[in-house]
């Protein structure tokens, strides 16, 4: 009106002019049955549409609670589709606009409508994506139709299961028929058809915390440990642990992880501090998504780079043969938990790569596998869906989810305790960037000579031992002096 357009709305177009009756006159053109015919002056072949709907023919039974245009559009403050503040705005449709119908258990209760529709479209891609700020993104219209909603069980409907194919070929053209053979909304219960991805969710939720909760009591119990021994260690020139090529792989793989942690998490948590830099540009540029695949290539590509360096490199070879578990970690693993409880007098004496080592690096090969595989099924979540049911392209979506706080969990409690908080090595174990053991963890296969097994046995106060006198067969050194220095410059790297 105020751009000059007469033949928008005004006051007496909806309300009346001469023919005022009370609000709850069912008579006045305003009221619920009446609305969508006064709204028709202006939108007729909207309403001949919606007259049609289920939403339509419910209004016109008098169904109370049945939506009709003023429940979606507003009343006096009506907005184009294209404004961030309208209910029908894209970003607006599922979390404000249907919610209010859908998410109110009454009216679910008394429709016997099924329940969680909007919850599991939230925690949905097409849910997190919206959140993060995507405006191509599908929301409930984009399936269910705008004015045009009808029941699944008509043929006519978008979400008819002879249409859906059509109705998601808009976003996915290339994704088939098949996945239609699948739920859409999927929550993960015990039901019939997401038995499989309830038990998946079940699954992790007991895995995470009894892990993480092991990996804590652990790291617990050898932090005590330590710390009442602690002493302060000279600088030793010490063997090399991790070769130059092995560091650079390293690098790769931390780089690569903390970027796809950061983007990851940032669509399941956007409005989270952390998240808020990166989620800002998605109006514009999806760069979450962007340098998440880019983080998932360099990752993948640091893997193929290992195996190739395992089979390749006799160094690689070595490494993969220090790295087999044996019998004898399962034994460390064992005294050193009695060594931390004070029930033995000694810690045992640890290979090239110790036993929790060695459950790290068969951890992240599995991860990797699984994250990749997974990853690369969301990635090309069109090629997936022409050949399998959108049920597997949740179960991917579950196993990702929750292998990814394993993952990162795993990191914070058992790795960072290895190489960042535990006393003999804080703040930093500097292997990462120097390749050489720290001076009080040269282990047995390192080469280390006797006289630094001599000085580790007289520094803990102990009688050595005719074994502990023989080349290679020293326990963890664990505090050295300067002659020790000097003999260990024997080493071999």
């Amino acid at each position: 009106m105020r751009a000059g357009k007469l033949n928008a709305a005004a006051c007496s177009d909806c309300h009346g002019v001469h023919n005022m009756l009370p609000a709850s006159d069912l008579r006045l053109p305003i009221s619920k049955p009446r609305v969508a015919s006064t709204c028709a002056k202006c939108h007729e072949q909207i309403y001949a549409v919606f007259k049609q709907s289920i939403h339509g023919r419910a209004v016109a039974s008098g169904v109370e609670g049945a939506p009709t245009c003023t429940d979606c559009h507003g009343e006096h403050r009506i907005l184009g589709p294209e404004d961030p503040r309208s209910p029908v705005y894209v970003a607006n449709v599922s979390r404000v606009t249907c919610s209010r119908c859908r998410e109110d258990q009454r009216l679910n209760a008394r429709f016997a409508l099924p329940t969680g529709r909007v919850s599991s479209y939230l925690n949905s891609y097409h849910g997190l994506a919206a959140k993060t700020g995507v405006r191509t993104v599908a929301n409930c219209a984009s399936c269910h139709g705008v004015h045009n909603i009808l029941p699944s069980s008509d043929p006519r409907s978008t979400i008819a299961k002879a249409n859906l194919p059509q109705t998601c070929d808009r976003c996915h053209p290339a994704a088939g028929r098949k996945f239609a053979i699948g739920p859409v909304h999927v929550v993960a219960t015990a039901g019939e058809g997401n038995r499989l991805l309830y038990y998946v969710r079940l699954f992790y939720l007991f895995t995470i915390p009894t892990l993480i909760a092991l990996m804590l009591l652990h790291n617990l119990l050898d932090w005590w440990r330590k710390a009442r021994r602690l002493a302060a260690y000279r600088s030793l020139q010490t063997p090399f642990r991790l070769t130059f090529n092995e560091r650079v792989q390293h690098v790769l793989l931390l780089a690569s992880f903390i970027v796809l942690v950061v983007t990851g998490f940032a669509l399941k948590f956007p409005q989270s501090f952390w998240a808020a830099p990166i989620v800002r540009w998605e109006g514009s540029l999806a760069l979450r998504g962007l340098l998440h695949r880019i983080a998932a290539v360099v990752l993948m590509g640091a893997a193929v780079y290992h195996v190739i360096y395992l089979i390749a490199l006799k160094s690689g070879r070595q490494w993969l043969r220090e790295m087999l578990p044996t019998v004898k970690d399962v034994r460390d693993s064992v005294e050193t938990v009695g060594y931390n409880l004070g029930y033995r007098r000694r810690m045992p004496s640890f290979p090239k790569f110790n036993y929790a080592e060695k459950a790290e690096y068969w951890a992240l090969v599995w991860g990797t596998v699984v994250m990749a595989l997974t990853g690369i099924v969301l990635w090309a979540h069109d090629f997936m869906l022409k050949y399998f049911s959108t049920s597997w392209i949740d179960i991917a979506t579950a196993i990702h989810y929750y292998e990814a706080i394993l993952a990162t969990l795993a990191i914070v409690v058992w790795h960072f305790y290895a190489v960042i908080f535990d006393p003999e090595i804080y703040p930093l174990k500097w292997t990462v960037l120097t390749g050489r053991a720290p001076a009080h963890e040269v282990r047995e296969g390192e080469v280390e000579p006797a006289s630094a097994a001599v000085e580790l046995t007289e520094a803990r106060g102990l009688a050595p031992s005719a074994s502990a006198l023989e080349p290679g067969n020293g326990e963890n050194v664990e505090a050295v002096d300067g002659s020790a220095a000097a003999t260990n410059k024997q080493c071999i790297n």
